[in-house]
């Protein structure tokens, strides 16, 4: 968990799902771990359903929150359709975490296109470390379909060099006193599941 050189990582899903705090979360996350931060804007259709991207930059120092193509260390897809669609960003050495959850755009709802049935197969013949996380499953179990976005900061808070007890901080900060305690369990819920399947990859 010390590891303070920089890295970058890319968020996609789609209008929604909460992108937007969960790179809040994640940024003030950074920030009360000591590092340089530099967030963009989330990019793209905000209405329920559009494609949207956010990028997040940290580090001892970070110049600027835009990522270059091919340098995205991380990946986090809120939707799986989504992993797939900023592939350019990611490098050989790039960890990709996916929800599993398909929100199908309007050319797939409306039969004009299908819905691709093997993006995962793809992910992992690119040689990526893949991370899939059902995380509507665990969100549902938990009572909350919103929490989506805090199981998924969960299952990449194990990647990065923040203790848990920040986020947790964070998360008690951040959100209304009525939703906190959903939140943290979808948050230590993504952790768990991010770290089982992480022993089953060691494993094998």
């Amino acid at each position: 968990m010390n590891d303070r050189r920089g890295k970058n990582i890319l968020i996609c899903g789609v209008g929604g799902q909460g992108i937007l705090l969960a790179s809040e979360i994640l940024s003030t996350a950074f920030m009360e771990a000591g590092f340089d931060v530099k967030q963009s804007e989330v990019h793209g259709m905000a209405q329920r359903g559009g494609s949207v991207v956010a990028h997040l930059r940290y580090g001892d120092k970070v110049y600027s929150p835009l990522i270059e193509p091919g340098t995205a260390d991380i990946e986090v897809a809120f939707e799986m359709l989504e992993s797939a669609r900023y592939l350019r960003y990611l490098h050989k050495n790039s960890t990709v975490i996916v929800n599993t959850q398909k929100i199908f755009p309007p050319s797939v709802a409306t039969g004009i296109e299908q819905y691709p049935e093997d993006i995962l197969e793809k992910l992992t013949a690119k040689r990526l470390r893949v991370i899939p996380v059902n995380a509507l499953t665990i969100a549902q179990h938990l009572g909350e379909t919103r929490a989506v976005n805090m199981v998924l900061v969960g299952a990449l808070s194990l990647l990065l060099p923040v203790p848990e007890k920040t986020f947790l901080g964070v998360l008690r900060n951040r959100v209304p006193a009525r939703f906190l305690d959903v939140n943290r369990s979808a948050f230590m819920a993504g952790r768990e599941a991010a770290g089982a399947l992480q022993e089953v990859h060691k494993r094998r």
